[in-house]
């Protein structure tokens, strides 16, 4: 599929407001680089065909408003070009003017003749030297957060001037060449789609590796088979057989060499097959992976002038420097990206950078620089923002501080220079005692933050006064993909981000002391928290199995826990697979994934899985990790349902109130299950493949030993017939997800079963 068949179902005006966005970016970014180099032919080249090309598409669409405004401009890139005319600060800002009216031209369409009438003669007076009208009052930040939107870069089919657009390459015989990085328009949850098969490819492509050593083992049986017939047959050579007999052993021992032998050259197929399919499910994994990452610059389009106009609007002169353009970014991050770092440039500017005259009397240059930095380092995106300003005025923070009543006078001259700069990011701060249109309302920093806990990020602010000062982001290289240490919780893996993992220890619990009737341990000089994951996330809990617990500490350093679990199962990249939308918000859980033998693992969000914690801490509920166990017989609960995440939610329910609780993945799993173990409850769905719930029920009724077993019905069906079916099959209670909610199972449990224990 080619850009230009993308583009076949836009309307003129649609396909002029496609091509008005890309020619924009081209103009702004080229006279942000003509005010540096005013004579350079490249970019003065570049910003003249975008205007002619704007003139001739405006022309197209019947715009003429467009097309007085695109010729101004050309005519003035010409003049530049012919060395008539030398583009300074006033042009630019006339020619910058011109870019906002040509994206209102192609996306609101109101902009009046009269309006570009004074466009028009007010480039043609800065052009002759003289000052435009608006000039003492226009320079406002609104107008380049108003006009530069980011667009991701398209081809377009339009001509210029009648002329035929040029293609990237053209072959001699005429043929257009397509350009490798052409654009294509891909919905996004395709693409989240396709990622999350490639990644269930690449678990299914593990499964060939225990086939070909199951094959490898049947082989030695095999040759072990030939070597018993060899000994057999020398047994009976002393004996008295028949030529008969003689021949068939013979031939007995000639197919099983021959089978072995076929056996092997199958198994050598296989194994070149299972490397190749290996290899092509990997490829195809990371093909898909690269599909969500986009290059920084895509993130960045308009932050130069915005750096630029805001400096202009507070009087200061204003550079922004970009590095790292072409380094991978996450999508989704690129996106959230963009307030974040549109407030700390905005914040760099107001805050950071001094007046020219302060900083030619410091002897620094009268234009400020601002450097943003993106690259990739320890397997971590990692954005940095400096500038050459006069850094962070801590004497300014620590009245701001007293002034709004977070410390007393007293308190904040105890602060160390590390604790006053985390001010900075609380929520609603700011330096300024009056609102302006750039800041003063205190939610700069704060959206910083929002955003980086939101991807599990971190910043780090370092400054040097009169040299300027460093906000350096460190974020996770893509939100598809996360790192995670895998755990064994009652037989079962559950997933921790890295990220939100602080350590992992052995302890012994002869280390573990009892403080105002909670248990805790020493860890980095605090006293830690001691919870058993068991409890917080409803699974079966074991019998200990020594002296030594395995210990995972999260949080930070106001609250930090450490969670006890069974064991350590190591580190894995996971893909990571949102979870049913109509489950709604799991508690303690974020996501899941596929591990590399194909078994689903649990990722759990370590932001909720501590509000938990803090709810049992509060509620005097948290379990105490104990040397022995207590045998308690348990009511067991079978679970019947092809959704992963139905049947781990109704698991995770009922475990943590203390039902032992058997999954079965369809309804003939679950029958197998019925018949050869006991249950006291079965909860099941009905739309389930193999066997659906009503022939699960129907025959659990019909059975003579199962028939009194209670059967919980939850299913998506809510009609009134649906459930009257289901009740008719011989089920005890008819329970609809649609009004599913925790309480509601555990007290249809209660009704039928009773509490968990006997």
């Amino acid at each position: 599929m080619s850009s230009e068949d993308d583009l076949s179902h836009l309307s003129f005006a649609e396909l002029f407001r496609e091509e008005a966005n890309v020619q924009a970016r081209v103009l702004s970014d080229g006279l942000l680089a003509l005010e540096r180099a005013p004579t350079d032919p490249a970019h003065l080249e570049a910003c003249m065909r975008a205007a002619h090309s704007l003139k001739g598409a405006a022309r197209i669409v019947g715009l003429q408003t467009g097309v007085d405004v695109a010729h101004a401009m050309e005519d003035c890139f010409v003049r530049a070009q012919g060395g008539e005319l030398v583009l300074g600060a006033l042009h630019i800002d006339e020619l910058l003017r011109g870019v906002d009216l040509l994206l209102r031209v192609g996306g609101e369409g109101d902009v009046q003749g009269a309006e570009v009438a004074n466009f028009v003669d007010a480039l043609e007076r800065v052009v002759a030297g003289e000052p435009a009208p608006w000039q003492a009052a226009e320079v406002a930040t609104n107008i380049a957060l108003h006009a530069v939107e980011k667009v991701t870069p398209r081809v377009v089919a339009l001509a210029a001037d009648g002329e035929a657009p040029e293609p990237s390459q053209r072959s001699a015989g005429g043929r257009v060449v397509k350009d490798p990085e052409r654009g294509l328009r891909v919905n996004a949850d395709h693409l989240d789609r396709l990622l999350r098969l490639s990644g269930e490819v690449r678990v299914e492509a593990r499964w060939l590796k225990p086939f070909a050593e199951s094959m490898l083992r049947m082989k030695r049986v095999q040759r072990d088979a030939g070597r018993s017939l060899d000994v057999l047959r020398d047994a009976l050579t002393d004996g008295r057989l028949d030529e008969r007999s003689h021949g068939t052993l013979d031939d007995v021992r000639r197919l099983i060499a021959e089978s072995h032998r076929m056996l092997g050259d199958r198994l050598t197929e296989l194994e070149n097959f299972d490397r190749r399919y290996t290899n092509l499910a990997q490829q195809m994994y990371d093909e898909a992976l690269a599909c969500r990452m986009r290059p920084f610059v895509d993130g960045t389009q308009g932050y130069a002038r915005m750096v630029r106009e805001v400096g202009r609007s507070l009087g200061k002169q204003v550079r922004l420097d970009l590095v790292g353009e072409t380094t991978q970014v996450d999508r989704d991050i690129l996106e959230l990206l963009d307030a974040p770092l549109g407030h700390l440039l905005r914040n760099a500017v107001d805050h950071g950078i001094e007046s020219p005259a302060v900083r030619m009397a410091l002897g620094k240059p009268a234009q400020g620089v601002i450097r943003l930095e993106a690259r990739h380092s320890a397997g971590v995106l990692q954005i940095s923002i400096d500038d050459d300003g006069a850094g962070i005025d801590l004497d300014a923070v620590r009245a701001a501080v007293v002034r709004r009543g977070l410390a007393s006078a007293a308190t904040s001259e105890q602060l160390s220079d590390a604790e006053l700069v985390e001010f900075l990011m609380l929520p609603g701060f700011s330096m300024r005692e009056q609102v302006t249109d750039v800041s003063g309302r205190g939610v700069g920093l704060d959206v910083v933050q929002n955003m980086l806990k939101q991807v599990r990020g971190s910043i780090r602010i370092t400054h040097e006064p009169g040299r300027g000062t460093r906000f350096a982001l460190h974020l996770p290289l893509t939100l598809s993909v996360i790192r995670c240490l895998l755990v064994d919780l009652g037989g079962e893996p559950y997933a921790f981000p890295l990220a939100a993992v602080t350590r992992t220890l052995e302890l012994r619990k002869s280390q573990i002391e009892l403080l105002e009737g909670h248990q805790h341990f020493a860890f980095e000089g605090r006293q830690i928290g001691l919870v058993t994951a068991h409890q917080i996330l409803g699974t079966r809990v074991d019998q200990p199995g020594g002296d030594v617990l395995s210990v995972v500490v999260i949080g930070n350093e106001h609250d930090a826990y450490g969670l006890v679990v069974d064991r350590f199962l190591g580190e894995r990249a996971l893909v990571v697979q949102p979870l049913d939308a109509r489950l709604g918000k799991i508690r303690d859980v974020s996501a899941g994934a596929l591990m590399e033998n194909g078994d689903p693992v649990l990722i759990v969000d370590v932001d909720d899985l501590i509000s938990s914690v803090e709810k049992l801490v509060s509620g005097g509920q948290l379990d105490k990790v104990r040397r022995g166990a207590e045998a308690v017989k348990r009511k067991r609960v079978l679970v019947v349902d092809d959704s992963l995440t139905v049947r781990e939610l109704e698991r995770k329910l009922l475990t943590k109130r203390g039902y032992d609780v058997v999954i079965a993945i369809d309804g003939m799993d679950g029958w197998n299950a019925l018949r050869t173990e006991p249950f006291d409850l079965m909860v099941t769905d009905i739309d389930m493949p193999r066997m659906d719930g009503i022939e699960l029920v129907t025959l659990v009724k019909r059975d003579p030993n199962l028939k009194v077993l209670p059967v919980l019905i939850v299913s998506y069906k809510e009609r009134p017939e649906d459930r009257q079916r289901g009740l008719d099959a011989g089920a005890d209670y008819y329970l609809a997800k649609g009004s599913f909610h925790d309480e509601a199972l555990l007290d249809a449990v209660r009704d039928l079963i009773g509490e968990a224990q006997a």
